[in-house]
């Protein structure tokens, strides 16, 4: 009988992560539908449309941070995430992600596009901050960058990565309030010799084994296991599970910007 019941449970463990894996390869076909992907180095990455224009808005600072589908079929189980900022009195954003491929030098300034497609793969905005508090915080995430420890070192799974790397500024940053979403893999690295720490948030606990086994806790984040770098959670703050693949299923939890620092045309075309 106890036998039974373990096959059963097995069973029905296996069916719901091949569930979750269909909603997650429906909701990535009608993210890039409008771009379909090509080959590496022919899939799109344009502007998706979603920066306002800097220099219509060039008295207003502004900080965004974006995640897309990584490229290929990895796209069905992570996403790739950069951060974007422009102080007032600039015409133009400063962005910042890590990108393997330039190994040694991962961490690459103005690689692509502020809100550029991710081969293909349609972004999504994570956090909006605009006005003074955009403009205070700035200074502390260039700090952040320049303080990456793995900034001449990728690795896809379970991490360091790009993930990894907008923990990193998370943590550095808590104003920033940036929750990655549940497949961002890699956000939960932790080397050996600092299993215990603030999570991505800047503002929950976190223990964690190199990205492969651990859990966070916080009031945005709610409550994240990993397990062998497959997140489950639930997030309370903006009620919403979070699952592998998926990211997150209910609520959006993307951080905006108040009405008073969003002028009517802050988000024009360009």
């Amino acid at each position: 009988m106890v036998k039974k019941r373990t096959l059963l449970m097995r069973t029905g463990l296996v069916a719901g992560m091949v569930l979750v894996a269909q909603a997650a390869l429906a909701q990535d076909s009608a993210l890039t539908s409008a771009a379909p992907r090509g080959s590496w180095a022919t899939a799109p990455r344009h502007s998706a449309g979603i920066a306002p224009d800097p220099a219509q808005l060039i008295d207003l600072a502004i900080v965004q941070v974006y995640a897309a589908p990584t490229y290929g079929w990895r796209g069905f189980f992570a996403v790739h995430p950069w951060i974007i900022y422009k102080r007032s009195g600039d015409a133009a954003y400063t962005r910042f992600d890590v990108v393997g491929w330039r190994a040694p030098q991962v961490v690459q300034r103005n690689y692509a596009l502020p809100d550029g497609l991710w081969y293909g793969s349609v972004p999504e905005l994570l956090v909006d901050h605009r006005g003074a508090e955009a403009q205070s915080m700035i200074d502390d995430i260039e700090a952040a960058v320049a303080s990456y420890p793995y900034a001449d070192q990728y690795r896809s799974y379970p991490g360091p990565n790009s993930n990894t790397f907008l923990a990193h500024i998370g943590r550095q940053v808590p104003a920033l309030k940036l929750d990655l979403p549940a497949n961002a893999i890699g956000k939960d690295y932790r080397p050996l010799t600092n299993p215990v720490g603030v999570s991505s948030t800047g503002t929950g606990l976190q223990i964690g084994l190199l990205g492969l086994l651990g859990v966070s806790v916080g009031v945005q984040e709610g409550l994240e296991f990993n397990v062998l770098g497959l997140n489950f959670g639930i997030d309370i703050n903006a009620p919403a599970l979070r699952l592998p693949f998926w990211g997150r299923l209910g609520l959006k939890d993307a951080t905006t910007p108040s009405p008073a620092a969003s002028p009517d045309h802050a988000l024009a075309d360009h």
